[in-house]
C-alpha cells in the first residue's frame, strides 16, 4: 500500500469520528472552559501530548492552565476546572486525579470514547470523541491504525478546533494570543 492510499483511509476515518462529535457536548466544554477561573489538565501517553498541546493554547488564550504532573502545579478546587483525557475512560492513575479533583471540590470534565466507564461518570461535562481506542471505546469509528492512533490524532485536531471556538467565546485575536506565547525562545 502507498502512503497516498493510507492517508486518504486516516482522513476519512479523522472526517467519520468529527461527524459524530455532538455539538451540544462541545457548547457544554467550551462554557464550562470559559467559566473556570483556572484549568488543570491531565492525560497519559500520546493522549497526555495532545492534552498538553490544548494546556499551551488555553494559556495563549489568557486561561491560567496547569499540567497535572508539573512540580509548580499548586492546589486544585472549587472554581477550578479538571479536564482528563481517558480514551478507553478507565486508566487507574487518571483515575486517582479525577478522584481527588472531585474531592477538592473542582469541577471535572472527559474526553473520552467510551463515556460509560468509570472515571466519565465522575465527570461535570463529557466530550465524547466516538474514535477507536486502545482498551475499548464505545460505538467509536473502527481505524486501520493500531491501538489508540485514531483517538490520540483525534483529540490533537479536536483541541485544535476547541480553541478556535473558544478565542470565538472569548473575544481573544490571534494577535492577543501570539502577545502571551512564551517570548523567551
Amino acid at each position: 500500500m502507498k502512503m497516498s492510499e493510507l492517508s486518504s483511509k486516516v482522513m476519512e476515518e479523522l472526517k467519520k469520528v468529527f461527524q459524530r462529535i455532538d455539538e451540544k457536548e462541545v457548547d457544554q466544554f467550551t462554557d464550562t472552559i470559559v467559566k473556570a477561573k483556572r484549568v488543570f489538565l491531565v492525560g497519559g501517553g500520546r493522549e497526555g501530548l495532545s492534552l498538553k498541546a490544548f494546556a499551551m493554547r488555553l494559556t495563549h488564550l489568557g486561561k491560567t492552565s496547569h499540567w497535572i504532573w508539573d512540580d509548580t502545579t499548586p492546589a486544585i478546587g472549587k472554581d477550578d476546572l479538571l479536564i482528563a483525557t481517558s480514551g478507553g475512560g478507565y486508566v487507574p492513575s487518571i483515575h486517582h486525579v479525577v478522584v481527588e479533583a472531585k474531592k477538592a471540590g473542582a469541577t471535572i470534565a472527559v474526553v473520552t470514547a467510551n463515556p460509560v466507564r468509570e472515571t466519565p461518570q465522575l465527570a461535570d461535562v463529557i466530550l465524547n470523541v466516538p474514535a477507536a481506542v486502545y482498551r475499548g471505546g464505545l460505538n467509536t469509528v473502527p481505524s486501520i491504525q493500531p491501538m489508540g492512533c485514531l483517538f490520540e490524532q483525534s483529540l490533537y485536531i479536536c483541541f485544535d478546533l476547541l480553541v478556535l471556538l473558544l478565542a470565538d467565546k472569548m473575544k481573544v485575536t490571534g494577535e492577543e494570543m501570539e502577545h502571551r506565547h512564551r517570548n523567551v525562545e
